[in-house]
């Protein structure tokens, strides 16, 4: 690779990383060693075609994804639990329900398997139709749309206090209706 080269990598790796490590992470259920092993992985790949690609975003995008599912396609199985932090012991608990909400969902989301995970990222976190879902993941529409279902079915029964720290917005209880009869002043 020549000198301009490496260097339009080096400043797509600075100016992308991060976004890019995100979703890596997501992807991972929160483990954030196995997923900044997958940007390095999907880095080194990109750096090697770096000067055949028209969008490296999207490029190491597809390659995180494609990664991913290989992972989770793996016939064995890790039967040890790997956690990105050992436990400390309980801090005073934050009140702000934007952290309850991001612990909550981590928690629930490293509960799911890594194929509803990673279709519930690339639909909600990505915000990707679930024909381009299915196309990255090799799959039906169908088979997106059953498994973003059940991903979510699931995601409710494993935390269920999500619907009380933040509504989904359009479904806030509708006020209640008293029936009762209104006294009519002239």
């Amino acid at each position: 690779m020549d000198a301009e080269l490496q260097e339009s990598f080096r400043e797509f790796v600075d100016g992308r990383s991060s976004a890019l490590l995100k979703t890596a992470v997501l992807l991972t259920g929160g483990d954030r060693h196995a997923a900044e092993d997958l940007l390095q992985n999907a880095l080194i790949k990109a750096a090697g075609r770096w000067q055949r690609i028209d969008e490296p975003e999207a490029y190491v995008r597809q390659v995180l994804y494609r990664q991913q599912i290989s992972r989770w396609r793996l016939k064995w199985r890790r039967r040890e639990l790997s956690v990105p932090e050992p436990p400390e012991a309980r801090a005073a608990p934050d009140t702000t329900s934007a952290a309850d909400l991001r612990l909550v969902l981590r928690a629930a989301l490293s509960r799911l398997t890594a194929r509803q995970r990673t279709v519930l990222v690339l639909r909600y976190f990505e915000d990707l139709p679930e024909a381009d879902v299915a196309r990255l993941l090799g799959c039906s529409v169908g088979t997106v749309r059953s498994t973003t279902h059940r991903s979510l079915a699931r995601l409710r029964t494993l935390a269920p206090e999500l619907a009380a720290l933040a509504p989904a917005p359009g479904r806030e209880q509708p006020p209640s209706r008293d029936y009762s009869p209104v006294e009519v002043r002239p």
